[in-house]
């Protein structure tokens, strides 16, 4: 049985067997060959999906929390806070709870997918809503830890954080063989594409793979501020999971990506919505609306593309966590409501 990602990468991640882990059994998730996406688009580059939306609580933030969550216990914390726009609530809660400790989380007040708050809360987290952006609110909670050395910050700005996502690189790797010619991934506070780098550097340290990726990031036009160059006050896009205007990492990942030899794009709403009906209608995998900014950046990219042998795009989050999405969108794109039958069924599918 996987053990969970500390147990599973214990001398990379600097735990030992004395150490107390706070574990879900998060990681070991499925990296998928998107046969039918190449097939529809035409494509000879090998197209492969990394799906964290079967961690525990539904995205990859549980990789980092496990390790955050532990390393707060070790230091007698006596309880986390965190900011969240949804995914790092529901994680924080769930692992506070393992831990048997409190977990704080202030959100945006109406910007959170209710999936994510119905997470947080089923799991004891003890949910703040303020008035302002995600950036506003975690530029309160961070002011609070400084103000109250019981409480450790499990926002991406923790380094725990990051060294716990590194072992989705870790992961790729150890499936493939290799490192992909480019890693594709979204991006909103902006520290997972950074955690991925230093992931694959450090299997390359240690002598495990002999290329790193190029890294391409994505994110909504409305809430692209990496793209633009500035911070973006008001940032909007349905793709809430990565609705940030000031990322907290952004210096981290534009290393990250000048260092690897490649980029950070902005993909429009429309795009993010056709590469997540695709992910769901070709290969049968349903993510919420962030993670397939993943895809939609290598969709229009590849249009007019160097040569490239394989793509890893980073699914971050199950559908399931933002089902109103596909609600809203009625009948657009195939998205179809259902159907109230004023016949057999028998019969309707004799038509079919």
């Amino acid at each position: 049985m996987w053990p969970g990602i500390i147990s599973g990468y214990m001398d990379l991640l600097g735990f030992t067997e004395r150490d107390l882990i706070v574990s879900l059994h998060e990681g070991n998730t499925p990296l998928y060959q998107a046969s039918n996406l190449e097939k529809a688009l035409g494509l000879k580059t090998r197209i492969y999906l990394k799906f964290e939306g079967l961690n525990p609580t539904g995205s990859f933030k549980d990789r980092g929390m496990t390790v955050a969550v532990s390393r707060a216990i070790r230091e007698g914390t006596k309880g986390i806070i965190c900011a969240s726009t949804g995914n790092t609530a529901a994680s924080a809660a769930a692992y506070a709870a393992k831990a048997g400790i409190p977990a704080f989380i202030v959100i945006p007040n109406d910007q959170i997918a209710l999936g994510k708050l119905a997470q947080a809360l089923a799991y004891g987290g003890e949910v703040l809503a303020v008035d302002g952006s995600f950036d506003y609110a975690l530029e309160l909670v961070r002011s609070l830890v400084v103000e109250d050395d019981r409480l450790a910050l499990v926002n991406s700005v923790n380094p725990d954080r990051l060294l716990g996502q590194r072992t989705g690189a870790f992961e790729i790797v150890d499936v493939l063989g290799e490192a992909p010619d480019v890693l594709s991934i979204p991006v909103g506070n902006a520290g997972n594409i950074s955690a991925y780098w230093d992931g694959f550097k450090q299997y390359k340290a240690a002598g495990i793979i002999e290329k790193l990726p190029a890294l391409w990031g994505f994110q909504a036009e409305g809430a692209a501020p990496l793209v633009t160059g500035k911070a973006v006050m008001d940032p909007r896009t349905r793709a809430t999971a990565i609705r940030i205007g000031r990322p907290a990492s952004g210096e981290k990942a534009l290393q990250a990506t000048r260092e690897s030899n490649g980029f950070v794009a902005a993909v429009s709403e429309e795009e993010i919505m056709t590469a997540w009906n695709e992910l769901a209608r070709l290969e049968g995998i349903f993510v919420e609306p962030a993670s397939a900014a993943s895809w939609a950046g290598v969709r229009k990219t590849l249009t007019s593309s160097r040569d490239i042998d394989s793509v890893v795009c980073i699914l971050t989050g199950n559908g399931l966590k933002d089902q109103q999405y596909v609600l809203e969108q009625g009948l657009h794109q195939n998205v179809v409501t259902p159907e109230e039958l004023e016949e057999s069924i028998d019969s309707y599918l004799r038509r079919w």
